[in-house]
């Protein structure tokens, strides 16, 4: 199986990678900077699990793209997915399966209008992964899963092709029937999460030590009750992991959200808050934590391209 892994950065480089330490066949499509950073220092993971470095890992560019691939594994930022789409067009063929990682819906949506329902897949990841300052991908914590599966819970041929490309690779890979419900699930949480940590700056432990946790909860039966507008009404098991990690006391736990607005870069608040919020049906009400939420990350988004207009 030929393997396209759009990006090599920390989600990306990291499941690409752990296939190439698999021996599977695997290209990945990277920018001019990082295509000569792979080339000098190769790909490089450094994990609890175990580290493992490729030089010179094959790559490939957008302009160069010219065959069809089996699989395209997508796990961009959402703000990025249209032009990854544009970069990777060239590899889907009448055959190829695209399996996307990214959180919410709206990519499926934009996926399948540009390539048909049938290329793809549902899928998500839970892992802690960054791109160190010298390229080097810095796995975080000991989590590292991925699920797939055909978005209407039906056996496939390709399905079950794909899980064996993946198994024996150093992370977990779940082929399961239920990846419509597992994404809702997740949009769930990380909406919670990243609403909750981005309005009041700070960790779940010191939101819980504030008082917050009634809060947090609220958000999450809000965000809950969304998803099964949707007919997928997270499972309890699912919702009591939920407030377990939302109201631990000390946790560090916060959102990729908030670490962006600290640091004053981009946010993928339209795509995990505003999507959602969008999503509920009726009346919306004036006091929604949801709708707070998103309003303060598009507010930091406005503030956020003012000033870099203003610096030119």
């Amino acid at each position: 199986m030929r393997t396209l892994v759009v990006g090599a950065g920390g989600i990306g480089g990291y499941f690409g990678g752990r296939l190439l330490e698999a021996g599977r066949d695997v290209t990945f499509l990277v920018r001019p900077g990082r295509a000569a950073q792979l080339a000098a220092h190769g790909l490089t993971i450094e994990s609890p699990h175990g580290n493992f470095h490729k030089p010179a890992p094959p790559t490939v560019q957008a302009n160069e793209l010219a065959e069809h691939f089996d699989l395209v594994l997508l796990s961009c930022k959402a703000y990025d997915l249209e032009d990854a789409i544009r970069s990777f067009a060239p590899a889907v063929g009448a055959e190829t399966t695209v399996l996307p990682m990214l959180n919410g819906m709206r990519h499926i949506e934009m996926l399948t209008e540009r390539f048909g329902s049938r290329a793809v897949l549902g899928g998500l990841c839970v892992i802690a992964s960054t791109l160190g300052p010298d390229g080097r991908i810095l796995h975080l914590n000991d989590l590292h899963s991925m699920s797939f599966g055909e978005r209407d819970g039906s056996a496939s041929a390709r399905t079950n092709a794909i899980a064996d490309e993946f198994s024996g690779a150093r992370f977990d890979a779940t082929l399961t029937s239920t990846i419509g419900l597992e994404m809702w699930e997740k949009w769930v949480f990380i909406a919670t999460l990243a609403g909750t940590t981005c309005l009041m700056r700070s960790s779940v432990g010191d939101i819980e030590a504030a008082g917050g946790a009634p809060l947090v909860l609220a958000l999450l039966d809000e965000c809950a009750a969304i998803a099964a507008e949707w007919g997928f009404a997270p499972r309890e098991a699912a919702l009591q992991r939920s407030r377990t990690n939302f109201t631990t006391p000390g946790s560090s736990l916060t959102a990729s959200m908030y670490r962006d607005i600290e640091r004053g870069g981009r946010t993928e608040g339209e795509h995990i808050l505003g999507d959602l919020l969008r999503r509920q049906r009726g009346t919306q009400r004036v006091d929604s934590i949801l709708r707070t939420a998103y309003t303060h990350v598009a507010t930091h988004e406005v503030r956020r391209t003012r000033l870099e207009a203003e610096r030119g």
